[in-house]
Parts: structure tokens; sequence; C-alpha cells
């Protein structure tokens, strides 16, 4: 990683290297990958980013935009899977403005930018300006960002119309099964995103949700493993009582 790392320094457009993921909260594993940031000024070009990765794989994948923009390889030397995205700075920052001055929530992963930087490791600084973003990262959750989150998440769980309750009901009812999956999965990801709320966390992301939880939320639900693996392993004609049952507990702790 080193070695990639001293690659990006090069450039003057790149203000900071930063290392995230799995690699930076004690849970990786043999599957592993290593996330790397690399925060600009302008972007890289395609060219100069190739010629990077081409140093460590003969054919990496360069110029990925299905998420954030990135590129790709395995480490010939290592076998290691290398995910480098590319950050512009103000962007950043304004990914920071949104959520912790304009408390702006979104509908699951309201908080997951918040908690890249305050978990990332700093591995290039230019001018510090990266230790100036976790700085000021670095504060106390706010009350409005944690009421704006339960009051966009909650009600879709089942109050409204649409929630994702009814969703699955209807979805159930015509056996659309690619239908059920995915609004279980939306329930779920607005479930966590209530419940790290309720807790005053940052959204870690996607990845072992119930062992974060189970490890950092003073307040849960009492069967909350039990609760999602019933919802997930639940036959067709189970399902909305598991849901019930995930949100039931999920209210109980509601303020």
């Amino acid at each position: 990683m080193d070695r990639v790392v001293a690659e990006y320094p090069a450039f003057q457009q790149v203000e900071a290297v930063a290392l995230a993921g799995s690699q930076t909260t004690a849970v990786t594993d043999e599957a592993s990958d290593i996330d790397l940031y690399v925060y600009l000024n302008t972007d890289l070009t395609l060219k100069d980013r190739k010629r990077i990765a081409g140093e460590f794989e003969e054919n990496p994948e360069v110029g990925n935009i299905f998420w954030e923009p990135g590129d790709e390889w395995i480490d010939s030397a290592s076998g290691i899977h290398l995910d480098v995205m590319f950050r512009l700075t103000n962007w950043i920052e304004e990914q920071l403005v949104r959520i912790l001055e304009r408390h702006e929530a979104s509908v699951g992963y309201s908080t997951c930018f918040w908690h890249n930087v305050l978990s990332s490791k700093n591995l290039f600084d230019r001018t510090g300006w990266f230790a100036k973003l976790q700085k000021k990262a670095n504060r106390p959750y706010p009350d409005p960002l944690r009421r704006a989150i339960i009051a966009k998440n909650f009600p879709i769980l089942r109050k409204t119309q649409s929630s994702y309750l009814n969703q699955i009901a209807r979805a159930i009812k015509r056996g659309d099964s690619v239908s059920v999956h995915h609004r279980m999965t939306a329930l779920l990801a607005s479930y966590f995103d209530v419940l790290f709320a309720i807790n005053g966390i940052p959204h870690p992301g996607e990845k072992r949700l119930i062992e974060f939880a189970e490890n950092r939320c003073e307040r849960k639900p009492l069967q909350m493993r039990a609760q999602i693996e019933a919802l997930l392993n639940s036959r067709r004609t189970e399902k909305l009582e598991a849901v019930n049952v995930l949100i039931d507990g999920l209210e109980k702790l509601l303020p």
C-alpha cells in the first residue's frame, strides 16, 4: 500500500490521501480490500491514473464511475484488492456542511460521509487541509440532525401509504419476489439510519451493521439480531409479521 500511496503526491492537484473502510475499523479479514481516498483540487487525467495503476497490475480498471469515481486493481505482488476513489475537496466539504450544519437527512445512510472522514487515517496531507477537515468533523452529534433523520426515515418504515411495509405487502400479494427483497433492503437501510441517529453515532456504511450496532449502540432492541435474521429468513407468509416485530423494537427507542 505504501508504494501506491507514494505515487499520488507527485501531482500537485492531490491535496491528501487517506485510508478508510474496514482497514481502519478493526474488522478486517482475509477478504478485506484496501480503500484509498485521493482528495483533489482538480481532477487527475485518466492517462495519469492509468499509469499509476498499471505499475501494480497489468490490466487495472481505470475510470470507474458506477459509485464514486475510482480505479481498482489486484496488486500483482500481494494479491490484495485496492479500491482508489477520487474526491474533489470542495465536494467533500459540502457533504459535511450538508450534514453537520444544514442537518439534511437522506433516506438511509444519512451520515456515512461524516463517518468516513472521521474514521480515515491520514496518509498524506500536503497543506494540512485533511487534518482541518477531520477536526471539523470531530464534533458532537447535532440534535437537529438526529431529529431530521428520524423524521425522514421512521415514518416510511410503516406509517405512510407508500411505506416499506405496505410496499412489501403489495409485492407479496402480486408474487413479486424481487420487489420484496428490494424493499426489505431499503427498509433495513432506513432502520439502521434511525438506530444510529437515536444513539448519536455516525452511520458506518453497509457492511457488518449488526456487529457494529451491537458493539457501539447503547440503546438498541433487545432481540435486534434475532429480529433481523428472522426477517431475512422468513417465508412469504411470515414476512409482514417479521417486519412489524422489527419496527416495534425500534419504535420503543424513539425519544
